[in-house]
């Protein structure tokens, strides 16, 4: 079992939900990075959701459009992100780490090469956007065969005739796209989200992790009570980009917390 799989194994036990928190690498700076991926374990992450700096990041609003110009203007590559992720584990061996980016850099570094390099930095899970199940022939495999599990997202305009499929080529935890629209959109209607759940698990065993459109401890709440995961980003790279930058470590952390609280309230 990957360790992805594992910590859901372990929260299931306790009757907890995944909290995953996404920071874009590089922002706001080369070495904050793992700083903040430590914080963000010491406030009570279970997941971490790192993102590859791109130029075009096509399902992210402005917010994290903006993280990844940051991170680029810093000379932040896919081989940098490894290299952090590795540092990251010289301390923490348990965390699970997923990338999320875009297939370019990785086609450009080669699949095989890639899924090699990314196990030996530590990676667990890989989700790229622009490689969806009908186009990852191959791809899945290569992930799969490194040990690396392949994350994919489903969202409200999927059929159910396709998420078996989905389901199948799948590895570590389904990522349903809670809103239409791109990240850090608004106005969650928790009742779609919990009947599109329900759909999904009914042709999946996976955990399910639901993303997009929380921003704080009472949304992370609702989400937590009919998924297995809150998967939290542009109010998180909000925070980054607003804080002061010998502030921000702290105030992502405390920020974090607050989601935590939310999380564990719904297990109550």
């Amino acid at each position: 079992m990957s360790r992805i799989g594992q910590t859901f194994a372990a929260l299931k036990a306790q009757n907890r939900k995944a909290l995953i928190p996404f920071i874009t690498a590089g922002d706001p700076g080369r070495g904050l990075t793992v700083p903040l991926m430590h914080a963000l374990v010491e406030a009570g992450a279970n997941i971490i959701e790192l993102g590859v700096p791109f130029s075009d990041p096509m399902a992210d609003g402005p917010v994290i459009q903006r993280a990844s110009e940051r991170a680029l203007a810093n000379k932040i590559g896919l081989k940098d992100v490894l290299a952090m992720t590795a540092e990251f584990r010289k301390i923490n061996t348990t965390t699970p780490v997923v990338l999320m980016g875009y297939a370019n850099p990785v086609e450009r570094m080669g699949y095989e090469t890639f899924a090699q390099a990314a196990k030996a930095a530590g990676v667990d899970g890989v989700l790229t956007v622009d490689i969806p199940p009908e186009e990852s022939i191959g791809v899945s495999d290569v992930f799969k065969a490194a040990g690396l599990d392949p994350i994919f997202l489903l969202s409200p305009t999927t059929p159910e005739s396709r998420v078996e499929r989905v389901a199948a080529a799948a590895g570590g935890f389904i990522y349903y796209v809670s809103l239409k629209g791109v990240t850090g959109s608004a106005n969650l209607d928790m009742d779609e989200v919990a009947r599109k759940i329900a759909i999904i698990r009914r042709h999946c065993d996976l955990p399910v992790g639901v993303g997009f459109g929380i921003r704080d401890a009472a949304t992370a709440e609702a989400v937590a009570r009919i998924a297995d995961a809150v998967v939290v980003g542009s109010r998180i790279v909000n925070e980054i980009e607003t804080s002061p930058e010998s502030e921000v470590v702290s105030r992502v952390k405390t920020l974090v917390q607050d989601l935590r609280r939310g999380v564990d309230a719904a297990s109550k």
